[in-house]
This record gives structure tokens, C-alpha cells and sequence, in this order.
């Protein structure tokens, strides 16, 4: 007989999901509109210490106004991870930019020293302005991710961004609830350390509001004016007057409501997650030639992903171990293909992809809702 599915990550509904969404359905205000929208926003900016907090369609979305408030032009270059999903990336493009590829260190986040490299060795100041020397274009920001809720070196990527004039973008997609501990920014939350961050809310984040996402920003205009973006860019409330190109990138008043419920219970979802994380660490780090990557010691990550990282001593390699695991109704998955590997951006610059390219063949994602039992947990390590 075979044993019960455990999926990879999936939400956990425990907390007061379905009385929020029953009232928002109740008030009979359940797109754009509601009141649930803006005590979300309050609610996002109060936890991650940020002065507003402007909620999203989706994270791509947030990510999309944040070049467009971050000043970055079409024909500007950013600087971003090879090693990210491709939705981290694309905003670049939709602002008619242009990524350059930078590599990872073993954070699995963007590699300060490599981005100092870059800007020192590859570019030039003109005028106050960088320039890629190879190109002649301007580069206008660094998109940081943070991979798998661990959180880059900020102090290092924040002090390059600001020798060369460059806006610093987080993409905190996947570290909400990320926090360093040391530092120039200890106690801050993800997505605050640099100029303009953004959360996600997928269904397979921490925490969902199916889809959905904020953006902040330590800058008031830039999110007074990501807000007036996201909402077709009307001049006038009241009135069909718009002064911009806008979007319709808004959070529905559902969405809002669960997200309402599920940020109720974060803190809860953290400390499960730091809980699961050690079982998996104590069962399989360092056995059979697999190792558990580590999370920064010096911050409380979100540990929203758990990876497991297949030595040279492993016997089967990272799509063969996941295809046995699927066999025992276990779901995993491999990191991503490098985004410069990708069709769309075949083209485009790259600089010190080593360690990126190890990291893709070799990482594999488990199990890690955050509802998971210990049981079933240690079926996995077991498989």
C-alpha cells in the first residue's frame, strides 16, 4: 500500500483564515476595495518595522513598482543573482533594463565581494553615475535575493551600493520573517535594510494570501508613489483622471483578509519551521555524503526552504534522488536553472558564477509545511 503523499510545502489554515474571509464576504467588499487592505498594509509595515507598507497582486508585481520608483530607466543595467527564480529577475526586464549575473556565495544569496569586483573592475564612475565599461550603460541598482529565507550580507552589498551610487532592491519574496541579529542592521526585518523591499505571499510561502505581496520602503515618496502605480495611477479618486502609465497591481480585500489570519500566526510558523530544520539537520547532516546547509548564525531566518546538498560521496545525483523520493510519495525539488542559462537572457553579462553552478546540481529542497509532523518528517530522512 502506499504510503500518504507529503507534499513540499503547502499552506497551514489553523488560525482565523475563515472568519476573516467570512466578514470580508459578509461586508460584500471583496475585490480592491475593503477596509481589510489597509489594516493588511498596517499590519505588514508595523511587523516589519517599515514606515508603509504597500500590498500587491502578486511579489512580481511589488518587485516590478520597486524598479520603477528605484529610478531605474530602460537601457539601464541592475545588477541581480544568477541563482534566483526567474520572477526575481523579469521585473528588470519589464522596466526595459538589462540584468548583469552575479554569483552566489554560500549563503546561497548574492556574493558581496563578487559585486564589489564587478562595480570596481567592470565599471566606471561618470559623473556620479556607474557605467558598465563592456556595455556603456548605466547601472542604476543591485536586486538582492534573499534565497530560502537566509539573508545576504547586506552591510557588505549595502556599503558597495552606496561607493558607487546604486539603489539597493530586496527581494524578500521568501525571507518574511527573516531577521539579522548583528551588524549594521541588526534587528531589522528583511526587505529594510536597503532602499525598497518586497514580500511575497504565494501559496507555498510562509505565509499565503493565495497570491499577493508588499512592498516597503524607507523612503515615503517611493511608496506614495509605488501605491499611486499600483493603482492605475489615478490622480483623483473620485474623478477618471491619470497623470502615468499605472498598473492594476492591487491586493483584493479576500487576499488581504487571509493574510490578515495568517500574519497572526508567523511567529508560531517560524519557530515550526526552526523545529523541522533540526530534526532534518540531527537525521541527515553529514551521513551518507549528504550535508543540510546551514542558515547564518549571526540572524533568525524564516528557514522557509530546507536544502540538502548532495556531496561527491552521494551515490545518485540530485534528479535521481528526486525521482526516487517521488516513487516513495515524497515531493522535493532541485534548485533553479541558472537565470543567465535561460532563453530569455542568453545574452546577458555574467560575472563569477562558480560557486551558482555548483549549488544548481546539487541542492535538493524537502519536504518543510510548516504542518508537517515529526513523523512524517523522518519518513524523509528515512527515504
Amino acid at each position: 500500500m502506499m504510503a500518504d503523499f507529503i507534499p513540499l510545502s503547502v499552506p497551514n489554515f489553523g488560525g482565523n483564515e475563515r472568519q476573516y474571509v467570512n466578514d470580508a464576504v459578509v461586508s460584500e467588499w471583496v475585490s480592491t476595495g475593503g477596509s481589510m487592505v489597509g489594516v493588511f498594509e498596517e499590519k505588514i509595515a508595523e511587523y516589519a518595522g517599515a514606515g508603509a507598507a504597500v500590498a500587491c497582486a502578486s511579489g512580481t508585481a511589488g518587485l516590478h513598482l520597486a524598479m520603477l520608483v528605484a529610478g531605474v530607466q530602460p537601457g539601464d543595467e541592475v545588477i541581480a543573482p544568477a541563482l534566483t527564480f526567474i520572477a526575481a529577475v523579469n521585473p528588470i526586464r519589464y522596466a526595459f533594463a538589462e540584468p548583469v549575473f552575479i554569483g552566489c556565495d554560500d549563503t546561497l544569496c548574492l556574493d558581496p565581494a563578487a559585486v564589489e569586483d564587478f562595480c570596481a573592475t567592470r565599471c566606471e564612475l561618470r559623473e556620479g553615475v556607474l557605467h558598465n565599461k563592456t556595455t556603456g550603460r548605466p547601472v542604476r541598482a543591485i536586486e538582492v535575493v534573499h534565497v530560502f529565507g537566509n539573508l545576504a550580507y547586506m552591510d557588505e552589498i549595502c556599503a558597495t551600493a552606496k561607493r558607487y551610487n546604486l539603489a539597493v532592491i530586496e527581494d524578500a519574496t521568501e525571507a518574511v520573517g527573516s531577521r539579522w541579529l548583528a551588524g549594521a542592521f541588526a534587528g531589522k526585518m528583511a526587505g529594510t535594510a536597503g532602499d525598497v523591499g518586497v514580500y511575497s505571499y504565494n501559496g507555498n510561502k510562509i505565509i499565503t494570501t493565495g497570491s499577493g505581496g508588499t512592498l516597503v520602503s524607507r523612503h515615503p515618496a517611493w511608496a506614495k508613489r509605488a501605491k499611486h502605480l499600483s493603482t492605475q495611477a489615478k490622480a483623483s479618486v473620485d474623478d477618471y483622471v491619470h497623470d502615468e502609465v499605472g498598473y492594476n497591481y492591487r491586493m483584493t480585500n479576500l487576499q488581504a483578509a487571509l493574510g490578515l489570519a495568517q500574519l497572526e500566526q508567523l511567529e508560531g510558523f517560524v519557530a515550526r519551521k526552526a523545529e523541522l530544520y533540526e530534526l532534518y539537520r540531527t537525521h541527515l547532516d553529514g551521513k551518507a555524503g549528504l550535508r543540510i546547509l546551514p542558515f547564518r548564525e549571526d540572524t533568525r531566518p524564516n528557514r522557509w526552504f530546507f536544502s540538502l546538498y548532495l556531496t561527491d560521496d552521494y551515490p545518485l545525483d540530485r534528479d535521481a534522488l528526486i525521482q526516487k523520493l517521488k516513487a516513495d510519495n515524497i515531493q522535493t525539488r532541485g534548485i533553479w536553472g541558472l537565470i543567465n542559462e535561460q532563453k530569455p537572457y542568453l545574452q546577458n553579462e555574467t560575472h563569477a558564477l562558480g560557486k551558482a553552478e555548483d549549488y544548481r546540481t546539487r541542492v535538493v529542497n524537502l519536504p518543510c509545511s510548516t504542518n508537517l509532523s515529526d513523523a512524517d518528517a523522518k519518513r524523509v530522512c528515512d527515504a
